[in-house]
């Protein structure tokens, strides 16, 4: 059974975003990147499932610029066995849309045919949670999203993927033939760090770069970003002196009753 497992570079969580002066994007320079969080846990269920002897290989793939190689190491360093990179420097220096890296990402599932693909539910930094979506609706496949827990239960003479997922009303629990996608919760698993000896053995392990060209699509960007904005400052709080002044306050000036 092989695993693919698509990760993304973002910046880093413990990282306080800066916006740029002119107000036209979010200030990369000197800016510590990393594997998005959930994308990790998506590595981290992968490598559980090769550990557990149901998986055989895992392969972890980015569709990103030439330093998104940095991540692809990482997954490496985690457990992974070989990577796949979808360059996007040459078609475009703005981040790669959902819809173009579901594009991107169909042809190397087309290529590779793996029986299981993981993705992390949505990156930090433009939190669509699409990628999946699209994903499972370009190759046609089902799909598990928002996995808290992933098993492979063999039905008769075929293996069938239970996937458990959070829900507004609580959790929901699929069957999905596989070949199949997930994308995973926060609550999947723990990912652990990855060992120095490992961090060494990864730079050694196989990593192929495509371009989008060869692989026959288009991820450049069709959205114009007019403007960010950081955040509103956060006005301190107040105390007040009795419960009759704590519900006129939350009446006439917070407006919530």
């Amino acid at each position: 059974m092989k695993i693919l497992v698509a990760v993304k570079r973002v910046i880093d969580y413990n990282v306080k975003i800066r916006v740029k002066p002119d107000h036209s994007d979010v200030d990369l320079s000197n800016v510590k990147m990393a594997m998005n969080p959930f994308c990790e846990i998506a590595v981290e269920e992968a490598v559980r499932l090769k550990e557990k002897g149901v998986a055989t290989e895992v392969v972890a793939v980015t569709v990103g610029p030439k330093a998104a190689q940095e991540q692809l190491r990482t997954a490496l360093a985690l457990g992974a066995d070989r990577a796949i990179h979808v360059d996007t420097s040459a078609e475009t220096d703005a981040r790669v849309e959902s819809l173009g890296a579901a594009k991107a990402l169909a042809k190397v599932v087309e290529a590779e045919q793996p029986d299981l693909v993981i993705l992390g539910k949505q990156a930090i930094d433009s939190d669509n949670n699409q990628t999946g979506q699209m994903l499972a609706a370009l190759t046609g496949r089902p799909q598990g999203t928002f996995a808290s827990d992933i098993s492979v239960e063999a039905e008769g003479d075929e293996k069938r993927l239970k996937v458990t997922r959070e829900i507004d009303g609580g959790l929901q629990t699929l069957s999905l033939a596989l070949p199949a996608i997930v994308t995973t919760d926060l609550r999947l698993n723990e990912p652990r760090y990855a060992k120095l000896p490992d961090i060494m053995k990864a730079k050694k392990k196989p990593l192929d770069v495509k371009t989008p060209e060869e692989l026959g699509v288009e991820v450049a960007t069709r959205f114009t970003l007019v403007k960010i904005e950081p955040p509103a400052e956060r006005q301190g709080g107040v105390k007040v002196g009795s419960v009759d002044e704590l519900v006129d306050k939350l009446k006439n000036e917070a407006k919530v009753l």
